[in-house]
């Protein structure tokens, strides 16, 4: 966005605020609609700016990604941070390859779960809440589903990222530069739990158990389980 928004990127900050009236800046962050999560802006905050979506004066745009995916990077993630106190920006910085991957989480699969149920006792080195169990992941995403100006899968970005890229200017009425964007792929591959739950079967169990709530949810969002 800062390299391709023009005038518009010195508006840009990565946090979230809320306005009372229409203005002029971009704000991109993570926050909860209904539940409290650690590093997730207030559901209070959200509602206000809910609010001023409806009221017309502001837009939200939702990047979403398969669920499952998300997971299993919010995982990696969460473990690396407690444990290494490092914060990485995805699982190729850990894994080389899948099969890595693969047998981490087979090993780790106790301390997967934890997490997955969104369990205090994975947290427990750390002050304060919870990260959001899987479920309450999957309500959020569908929440905002519900209420977003603009939803766009992270996925569609891999395969084309200048149609994507695209709508976010439209919304946010860009005049864009459609010859110079520079619009790298993401750096992570679609559907990537494919392939993980075809080679560890607890994974794959996880996936079978999952509640009817929460399979919907993820359906109506516009992925397979």
């Amino acid at each position: 966005m800062l390299r391709n928004l023009g005038k518009r990127a010195k508006y840009f900050r990565e946090t979230i605020r809320f306005h009372p009236g229409p203005t002029s800046m971009i704000y991109s962050g993570h926050a909860t609609i209904k539940y409290v999560s650690r590093d997730q802006h207030l559901p209070e905050v959200t509602s206000r700016i809910l609010e001023a979506v409806t009221a017309g004066f502001a837009d939200l745009i939702f990047i979403n990604r398969h669920p499952l995916d998300s997971l299993l990077t919010n995982w990696v993630w969460w473990r690396t941070y407690i444990r290494d106190n490092f914060q990485i920006e995805g699982i190729s910085q850990i894994y080389k390859n899948t099969d890595d991957l693969c047998v981490d989480l087979e090993q780790n699969f106790t301390e997967f779960r934890a997490f997955a149920e969104g369990s205090s006792d994975f947290f427990a080195a750390l002050p304060g809440p919870r990260f959001l169990s899987f479920s309450e992941f999957v309500e959020e995403a569908e929440l905002y589903v519900h209420c977003s100006t603009l939803i766009l899968r992270l996925e569609d970005f891999m395969f084309n990222p200048f149609v994507e890229f695209c709508k976010i200017g439209n919304v946010m009425s860009v005049d864009l530069d459609l010859r110079h964007l520079d619009l790298p792929p993401p750096k992570t591959r679609p559907y990537g739990y494919l392939t993980v739950q075809g080679k560890v079967p607890r994974f794959k169990n996880f996936i079978d158990d999952l509640s009817a709530e929460t399979k919907r949810r993820i359906e109506n969002m516009g992925y397979n389980v």
